[in-house]
């Protein structure tokens, strides 16, 4: 009986193509992430699960989607659902780490969660963290790196920055109960997506008085410039620690991609001050393509610790911005740079291939005796730039002829030349 394949719901594969793009992608962030001075780390993929379901770490909501196991001793196991839970028990492990301890990392999480458009139950997070700083100060890199990884990727983004500590002063000032604040947190941080009308509904689902939430989305719906909004605030709730907060980021950070927006909020109950997410302007593509903040209780009390761990991080959302980046430019098929055409001189081709790649150059090579018009048509279909067609005649000349795909040009040029024209 013939076996039907096919992946476990929420999983893909990556055809060459997505995956040299995606590959492109994470070596930009790299590059931004160590100039920034973080550095890489790598945690397994199987933690356990009294790590992931502590009460301090991803929350109610997102323990719903975790993927439970256990190993042949009968332990409670789960597949990690992000990188900041395995990051913050790192932290706790390593208790000679040097502070501010700056950490990246690029690894595939899973969530057993619906599945919808662009929404895949394996995907890959990019963090970057810093654990050791209290002040607005490593907020503010964690801003400037942000925006300098979206240019580099061509990406014009805003970033929406506000502060959990402002909104439980917000909620404590329009009067919600303490008991109900985190269901107003989740409630309002769907503003943006469901709109006024239907936030106030489910606000008085919970049972808040019309006072209360006609109050809290007063609070949360004032306009104007980051400087008008912090004014306005200011002057309804007095001087406040995440306000505060808030004006003290924007002094340090200037710019006019970066918004004030107070009914911002993330799902994550671990947040415990600044949080921010990033959209990318006039993209089809609604939900944000970055988002972290801080959260400075998880590590002293997943440790039971007294001693203090001031975390902030962000999460780059490496679906996304491969979603968006596919629909702004040309996908590359393959990384080859030259494409050898052997005519009856296979033997020495191998040899002019390997002094090719040993020069850095990726070289192709038919190994299945195509003839001169398929060979071509198959470069032409790959994208690749250089087919580098030798014959006897060639050989005979210590030549070879290598073809421009792009302007149909050909030149008979010695290998030595072919790595200079690299070269430039």
């Amino acid at each position: 009986m013939k076996m039907k394949l096919e992946l476990p719901r929420g999983m893909r594969d990556f055809c060459p193509e997505e995956k040299i793009l995606r590959d492109e992608i994470v070596g930009r962030l790299k590059s931004v992430f160590e100039r920034f001075g973080y550095n890489p780390i790598e945690t397994p993929v199987i933690e356990r699960q009294s790590v992931l379901a502590s009460k301090f770490a991803g929350g109610a909501e997102i323990l719903k989607e975790m993927f439970t196991l256990k190993d042949q001793g009968r332990r409670d196991l789960g597949l990690r659902y992000d990188l900041t839970v395995p990051f913050a028990r790192f932290v706790g492990m390593n208790p000679t780490l040097k502070m501010p301890f700056k950490r990246y990392q690029i690894e595939k999480v899973y969530r057993d969660g619906p599945i919808k458009s662009g929404r895949y139950r394996e995907f890959i997070q990019c963090d970057v963290d810093v654990v050791g700083c209290k002040g607005m100060t490593a907020e503010a890199e964690l801003l400037q790196l942000t925006l300098m990884a979206f240019n580099e990727l061509g990406l014009d983004v805003k970033v929406e920055v506000n502060n959990r500590k402002l909104l439980n002063e917000i909620l404590e000032t329009a009067g919600v109960p303490k008991a109900k604040q985190m269901d107003s947190i989740l409630i309002v941080d769907k503003l943006k997506k469901i709109g006024s009308k239907e936030v106030r509904k489910e606000l008085s689902g919970l049972g808040l008085q019309n006072k209360a939430v006609g109050a809290l989305l007063g609070f949360l719906e004032i306009a104007g410039t980051n400087t008008e909004k912090t004014r306005t605030l200011k002057e309804c709730l007095g001087e406040k620690e995440g306000l505060n907060e808030v004006e003290e980021l924007f002094r340090l950070i200037d710019s006019r991609k970066i918004v004030f927006n107070p009914s911002l909020a993330r799902g994550l109950s671990y947040y415990t001050g600044t949080v921010f997410e990033v959209f990318v302007r006039g993209s089809s593509i609604t939900s944000s393509f970055a988002g972290g903040g801080r959260y400075d209780s998880m590590i002293p009390e997943l440790l039971g610790s007294k001693q203090d761990y001031p975390a902030v991080g962000i999460s780059f959302g490496l679906e996304p911005i491969t979603e968006e980046l596919k629909l702004k430019r040309s996908i590359m098929k393959t990384k080859t740079q030259v494409y050898i055409i052997p005519i009856q001189t296979q033997k020495e081709c191998f040899a002019i291939a390997e002094q090719l790649r040993r020069k850095g150059i990726n070289a192709d090579m038919d190994i299945v005796s195509r003839g001169i018009s398929k060979n071509l048509n198959f470069v032409n279909t790959m994208g690749i730039p250089y087919a580098a067609i030798i014959g006897l005649k060639e050989l005979e000349k210590n030549k070879v002829n290598l073809r421009d795909m792009r302007s149909g040009k050909e030149e008979l040029l010695s290998v030595e030349q072919i790595v200079k024209k690299f070269e430039h």
